[in-house]
C-alpha cells in the first residue's frame, strides 16, 4: 500500500488483544472491530459482526464455516491466532477464495514447557499436596508423605515429533530421560539431533513408555487416536500427557483409565469437550492435573502470535506475500 493509505475495509477482531496488536491493525486498516466481552462471540453475533468484512482475525474457538464465509461475501482473509485450524472450514475457504493463515514457529517453546511442567506436576503431585497443605494438613514428616514418581531418568515417549514434540524430546534429554516417539512419518534429522530412538507403532510405543506426551494435530485420523485399546497398552505406572487437541483423546477412555487404575494419572491442558463442563467426572479424579489451555499462555508468546496473526490479515489483504497461509 502506498504510504499513509490505508487498507480500504473493516477487520474484526475477535477478542480484545494487546494494545500493540490493535494498534498494529489500526495503522493499516481503515476500521478495526473488536469483541470486548471477556467470552467468545456467539455464532450469530460473529455471523453479524463479520459480514462486510475483508478480514477476520479469530481464535481457535472461533467455528469459521460455509454458512460463515457465504454471509461475509467481502472476506479476504481469516487470520487464525493458533497453530491449529481444525476450527476453519479449509475446503470451504479454499471454494470461495478467502485465505486462511495461522500462527506456527512462535508458540512450540512456550508449549514444552506447558507440557514438562504437567508431566512434573502430575508425577510428583504436586497439586495434590498444594491443596492438602493449603487444607491446613501439613503435619509430622514421614518417609511414605506423598510419594510419587520420578520423571529423571525415565523412558518418555512421544507421540508427533514435530516443532513442539522436539522442544519436549529437548528438554527430557535434560532430564536423563531415554526418549522414543512415533510419528506419521520418521524424523531421521530430528530424531538424531534430539537423540529419540524411532518406534514405528504406536501400541509398542505406550507399552515401553513411563510418560506418553501427544503432539498431534486434530485430523480425521488423530481423532480418538488415544482410547481404550490404547490406554490397555500402557503401563499402569504410566502418565499421559495432552497439550495437542483435547479430541485426541477419548475422554471416556480417559476417565476409566484414571479410575480403574490403567495408568498411573494424566496431565491434559486440553479436553473434549472444551471447556470441560464444572460437573463433569474427570474433575473429580485426584490423579489427574488439568488447565484451561494455558499452552501458550505467557505474555510474550500471546503478543507473538496475535502481532503474527495481524500481519498475516494485512498481508493479504495488501497483496503482499502472505507468511503463514494454510493450504489444507
Amino acid at each position: 500500500m502506498p504510504d499513509g493509505q490505508k487498507i480500504a475495509g473493516r477487520v474484526f477482531v475477535t477478542r480484545d488483544l494487546a494494545p500493540p496488536v490493535i494498534q498494529r491493525l489500526r495503522d493499516e486498516f481503515s476500521e478495526v472491530d473488536v469483541w470486548e466481552p471477556y467470552g467468545p462471540p456467539a455464532p450469530r453475533e460473529l455471523a453479524e459482526r463479520t459480514t462486510g468484512c475483508v478480514a477476520l482475525l479469530t481464535m481457535v474457538s472461533d467455528r469459521v464455516d460455509a454458512a460463515l464465509l457465504d454471509a461475509a461475501p467481502t472476506l479476504k482473509v481469516v487470520a487464525n491466532m493458533a497453530v491449529g485450524y481444525n476450527n476453519v472450514d479449509i475446503a470451504a475457504a479454499a471454494a470461495r477464495g478467502v485465505v486462511i493463515t495461522n500462527t506456527p514457529n512462535v508458540l512450540e517453546e512456550t508449549t514444552a514447557d506447558m507440557a514438562f511442567a504437567l508431566m512434573l506436576a502430575v508425577a510428583r503431585r504436586v497439586v495434590e499436596s498444594d491443596a492438602d497443605t493449603r487444607a491446613g494438613n501439613w503435619g509430622l514428616w514421614h518417609p511414605g508423605l506423598w510419594l510419587g514418581n520420578d520423571v529423571h531418568g525415565a523412558t518418555l515417549g512421544i507421540v508427533g515429533l514435530g516443532t513442539i514434540g522436539s522442544a519436549v524430546a529437548r528438554r527430557a534429554g535434560g532430564f536423563d530421560m531415554r526418549i522414543k516417539y512415533t510419528a506419521r512419518n520418521r524424523q531421521s534429522e530430528t530424531e538424531a539431533a534430539v537423540g529419540a530412538e524411532y518406534v514405528p507403532d504406536l501400541r509398542d510405543l505406550l507399552g515401553q513408555s513411563d510418560f506418553v506426551s501427544l503432539h498431534v494435530p486434530l485430523t480425521d485420523a488423530t481423532r480418538d487416536l488415544i482410547g481404550v485399546p490404547e490406554f490397555r497398552a500402557m503401563k499402569s505406572t504410566a502418565y499421559l500427557i495432552n497439550t495437542s487437541r483435547g479430541d485426541v483423546v477419548n475422554t471416556d477412555a480417559l476417565l476409566a483409565a484414571l479410575q480403574d487404575g490403567a495408568i498411573a494419572g494424566a496431565g491434559i491442558d486440553v479436553t473434549a469437550p472444551e471447556p470441560i463442563p464444572p460437573d463433569h467426572p474427570l474433575l473429580k479424579q485426584s490423579n489427574l492435573v488439568i488447565t484451561p489451555h494455558l499452552g501458550s499462555a505467557t505474555h510474550a508468546t500471546r503478543i507473538r502470535m496475535a502481532m503474527l496473526a495481524a500481519e498475516n490479515a494485512i498481508a493479504a489483504c495488501t497483496g503482499a506475500p502472505v507468511p503463514n497461509a494454510v493450504t489444507g
